[in-house]
């Protein structure tokens, strides 16, 4: 299965999941919860508006199939020339991830690389409490370089 065919499929648009391929083409399925919405709401809106553009669900093709990024910024000159496929290309400037209870961090690691192999120049880990780690591909940063303003997503509902 490509990530055209998952697009196309009536049946997997209505299920209540994230979606991705791994790099066998099989289906792989993480359950969206309200916490995670929010939390995903929470970042774009605190990401800086204008100079870029913010992606939610941002599907990227990567060498082990299509992995989706929670929220991603870009640039203009990127969105562009990706808006048109299905899937990126190439990784957004910025991929940020929301972790789920019981995904082991392997898991993440993993799709940083990928993230990290198609061009991404941050990537951010956020867990369920609003914390955010930040990545380049070299290492753990201690901020992000990016949006050195940014370090933890605060909500009255998160606690």
């Amino acid at each position: 299965m490509n990530w055209q065919d998952v697009c196309d499929d009536p049946l997997l648009r209505e299920l209540p999941y994230k979606i991705e391929l791994n790099e066998w083409g099989q289906i792989i399925m993480t359950p969206l919860t309200n916490r995670r919405g929010l939390l995903c709401g929470l970042i774009a809106n605190a990401l800086p508006k204008g100079a870029g553009h913010m992606l939610v669900n941002c599907p990227i093709d990567t060498e082990q199939g299509v992995k989706v990024a929670d929220i991603a910024w870009t640039t203009r000159e990127f969105i562009a020339t990706e808006i048109h496929h299905p899937a990126c290309s190439r990784a957004p400037t910025l991929c940020v991830d929301i972790a789920v209870d019981g995904i082991a961090a392997g898991y993440y690691a993993a799709k940083r690389e990928l993230y990290f192999a198609r061009g991404a120049q941050e990537v951010w880990l956020c867990d369920e409490h609003g914390s955010l780690s930040f990545y380049d591909c070299a290492e753990q940063l201690p901020a992000s370089r990016l949006f050195p303003g940014l370090g933890r997503i605060e909500s009255d509902y998160l606690h």
